[in-house]
C-alpha cells in the first residue's frame, strides 16, 4: 500500500510573497490617501513608505480592477516632461473602502501581536 505524499511546507519566503499580495490593495488605497500619483509614484510610494516593492505587472491590473469597482478614478494629465500621465486619485468610495480596511488591519495586526508576542520573548 503506497502512502500519500507529504506535501512540503512553504518556504517563509514564499509565505512572505503571499501575505504582501494580500496587503497590496490597502497599501495602493493608503499610497492614494493622501492626493493623486501616477502609476510610478505610487510604485516609488509603495517601497519608501512600506518596503513593498512590486512590478508595474502587478500594480497596473489592480489599479484597472480598482477603477472597475469605483474605488479610484484616473485623469490623463499633460507633463512639462512631454508625454501625459494618468493619475489615479481614491473617490469617496475609495476613502470609505480605505478606512474599512484599515480598521480591519488594526484589529488583526493587534490580535496577531497578542499571539506573536512571546516568539519576540526567545521562546522556541
Amino acid at each position: 500500500m503506497k502512502l500519500p505524499a507529504v506535501p512540503e511546507p512553504e518556504s517563509p519566503d514564499k509565505w512572505e510573497v503571499q501575505l504582501r499580495k494580500g496587503c497590496l490593495e490597502l497599501a495602493i488605497l493608503a499610497a492614494l490617501w493622501e492626493g493623486k500619483l501616477y502609476g510610478l509614484e505610487i510604485l516609488r510610494r509603495l517601497e519608501s513608505d512600506s518596503d513593498l516593492i512590486v512590478s508595474e505587472g502587478t500594480v497596473y491590473p489592480l489599479l484597472s480592477r480598482l477603477k472597475a469597482l469605483g474605488l479610484v478614478r484616473s485623469e490623463w494629465v499633460e507633463s512639462d516632461g512631454g508625454h501625459p500621465r494618468k493619475y489615479y486619485a481614491l473617490t469617496a468610495a475609495g476613502k470609505k473602502r480605505a478606512h474599512e480596511m484599515a480598521a480591519i488591519w488594526a484589529r488583526f495586526s493587534s490580535s496577531m501581536g497578542k499571539l506573536l508576542g512571546p516568539l519576540g520573548k526567545g521562546h522556541k
